[in-house]
């Protein structure tokens, strides 16, 4: 009964908070349309980010302002404890494996979905059934991760030689005549099954940006390269590579964001059993099982950090593509 009356009171702070700032937002509007125009047209601007301004500063820039300065404290956020969260969250022999992993995620399916995104988009540009290749290639894109993971636990699953196999890819195996294989409790290659999974959602994302940009090149310039003698890979490598790079720079860093924060795919396939924690799992795993609240602040601002700079270089990519 105490944990509905604690929702039914955030609902209702929500719905207020939401309806005051609506309020606010007409009143400014109402106050700015009676000011002289020289200083309209310099305020009113503000007035239509205000909402914005204030649902980012309430949902996000005090949550993380929040977040930092309960990294500094103990357990129970009650004892200053200087750096003591970050040593561990950089020391501990868990997040060791799990920075580790992070890395293994962030190199092969950023390369992978990317380069495979690259490599449909210009491959399917000039066939028939295009619309349809796309869409099968996209339709794991409107499967939500944790519905992903699912049907991926399906794929995997393993019984002992001899059982009947009711996963489809240990049904492969054994059907010719090998042994089955425990794809998520086998340390060496449970990671590796895991992001599988990432690559067989992301790719789709990619294929489709890249092949928006793909079809932007100005066919011209590919006619007289094969004019000239060029062949299909001198023009890929040469043409349409360098042509569409900011684009490739905007949708790597974008799947790179998406990769740090990696969590259920984690969650529902192994839970980060046998070595398979990544960094937003462990977070999760200090926060809400181990109720410490320091260290899993600790480890939300590292990704925090991590975070930063891809952001800022996706910022500076999309400044240059306005200026260009």
């Amino acid at each position: 009964m105490e944990n509905i009356n604690r929702i039914l009171s955030a609902i209702a702070a929500i719905v207020v908070g939401s309806g005051g700032v609506i309020g606010l937002f007409f009143l400014a509007n109402y106050l700015v349309e009676k000011l002289p125009r020289k200083w309209r047209s310099q305020i009113l601007p503000w007035v239509y980010t205000l909402p914005a301004i204030l649902f980012l500063s309430a949902y996000l820039v005090l949550p993380t302002l929040r977040t930092i300065f309960l990294s500094f404290f103990d357990r129970r956020s009650t004892e200053f404890v200087g750096l003591e969260n970050f040593q561990f969250a950089l020391t501990d022999s868990s997040m060791l494996i799990a920075f580790r992993n992070n890395m293994l995620w962030l190199v092969l399916v950023t390369t992978i979905s990317v380069g495979l995104g690259l490599a449909i988009a210009v491959l399917v540009d000039r066939v028939r059934y295009e619309a349809v290749a796309k869409g099968l290639i996209f339709l794991p894109m409107a499967i939500s991760f944790v519905g992903a993971s699912v049907i991926w636990r399906f794929m995997y699953a393993y019984n002992p030689p001899g059982a009947e196999q009711i996963g489809l890819l240990n049904a492969f195996v054994t059907g010719l005549g090998f042994e089955p294989i425990g794809w998520l409790v086998n340390k060496s290659i449970n990671n590796f099954a895991l992001i599988v999974i990432m690559i067989w959602l992301q790719t789709g994302f990619c294929m489709v940006l890249l092949s928006s940009a793909v079809k932007g090149i100005p066919q011209d310039i590919i006619e007289a390269a094969r004019m000239d003698g060029a062949s299909e890979f001198q023009i890929f490598w040469r043409i349409i590579i360098p042509t569409i790079s900011s684009t490739i720079t905007v949708v790597a860093t974008t799947v790179l964001v998406l990769v740090l924060k990696v969590f259920d795919i984690v969650f529902v396939m192994t839970a980060g059993n046998l070595d398979t924690d990544v960094v937003a799992s462990l977070m999760i795993k200090q926060m809400f099982n181990f109720r410490h609240f320091g260290r899993g602040s600790a480890i939300a601002v590292i990704l925090l950090i991590a975070v930063i700079p891809i952001m800022v270089v996706n910022i500076r990519r999309f400044q240059q593509q306005e200026e260009a």
